[in-house]
């Protein structure tokens, strides 16, 4: 089942790279007592992830933050070691927070997985975009394809700030 508006967060844990190295960061420490908006790609360095998705949260990041959003986020169903790699080839350090769910077990708990499988990706995560406030889900918007950032675009989210 899909994680509703007005629903908290399930617990979880991700991996994310820091200057010493890959770590464990769990929903308490991202979304406890922040306003947080995560959005989620199928995949780090895919087409519409790379020249649209993270690019439009790169260039409004002043904007949404000024909305009194604590962090932006971004999560796909890659390892660490990738995520890290997509946050330095887009000078996202500092700006954004990378998260892996390598497992896509953070992906199947808020019933936002899906199966690629068909085109050699295996299991991921779908398009989307959430307002986080204090765990609990603000703003909820899914895409309808995997190749489309509209509705998960910043601009949506700018709107629902």
């Amino acid at each position: 089942m899909t994680i509703s508006i007005g629903e908290t967060l399930p617990n979880a844990t991700f991996k994310t790279r820091t200057a010493d190295g890959p770590t464990d960061i769990s929903t308490d420490e991202i979304f406890a007592g922040k306003t947080v908006v995560l959005f989620a790609v199928p995949g780090a360095f895919t087409p519409t992830c790379s020249m649209n998705h993270l690019p439009g949260y790169l260039e409004r990041n002043d904007e949404i933050r000024a909305k009194g959003v604590d962090t932006i986020a971004v999560v796909a169903v890659n390892d660490v070691f990738v995520m890290g790699a997509w946050a330095k080839a887009n000078d996202a350090d500092g700006k954004i927070l990378f998260l892996a769910d390598g497992n896509a077990e953070f992906a199947k708990a808020i019933g936002l997985d899906m199966d690629l499988a068909v085109a050699g990706l295996g299991v991921r995560s779908k398009r989307y975009a959430m307002i986080v406030e204090n765990g609990v889900v603000k703003a909820l918007n899914v895409e309808d394809s995997p190749g489309q950032a509209e509705k998960s675009s910043a601009g949506a989210i700018l709107e629902q700030l």
